[in-house]
């Protein structure tokens, strides 16, 4: 046998090893995808979540919020009040926000409907109606969802977000799902 033949032999045995190991590994990356798709919680029933507006103080220097919320260990601070957004966001009957969280805290305001707010750590719910407000403490994972028959409109400011990134982070669901 020639080297040549050799070769073209062992040429042709890494072709085929090629080919036959395309699938698993596009697999493989398909799988990978999913699994990631699979982690995120995202909104149903969102009709709006458009930010209102976004701001940075100017003497970053001046901006120096605690706040004390009953439950809570100790005060929140907020460390880079200077980049700071407003949504207003709008969730039909039964609509989710699905679960996530915030760069820092968050003050929200009930303005119509209903909202009750589950927490990743215990399953616990807490609701809020129209003219009601809170304050997530930030880093807190959460999901809202829309408890009334009419739809919940909720204005919140978020305090710490990046500049460039969006006001929430999603996380993936609680064992177990809280029964949601």
């Amino acid at each position: 046998m020639s080297i040549k033949s050799e070769v073209s032999r062992e040429t042709a045995r890494a072709v085929t090893e090629k080919r036959r190991m395309a699938p698993v590994a596009a697999g493989a990356v398909i799988a990978a995808a999913m699994a990631g798709v699979a982690l995120a919680t995202p909104g149903v029933g969102v009709l709006s979540g458009a930010i209102v507006a976004r701001a940075s103080f100017l003497a970053t220097e001046a901006v120096d919020l605690k706040v004390k919320v009953a439950g809570e260990p100790g005060p929140i601070q907020v460390s880079q009040a200077q980049d700071t957004a407003m949504q207003q966001l709008v969730l039909a009957p039964g609509g989710i926000t699905g679960w996530h969280s915030h760069y820092g805290p968050a003050v929200a305001l009930v303005k119509a409907g209903q909202l009750t707010l589950y927490s990743a750590d215990d399953c616990s719910a807490r609701t809020y109606g129209a003219g009601e407000a809170f304050i997530d403490t930030g880093d807190h994972v959460h999901l809202a969802k829309n408890t009334s028959s009419i739809n919940a409109e909720v204005w919140v400011t978020y305090f710490d977000v990046p500049a460039g990134n969006t006001v929430r982070k999603d996380e993936p669901a609680p064992l177990g799902n809280c029964g949601l």
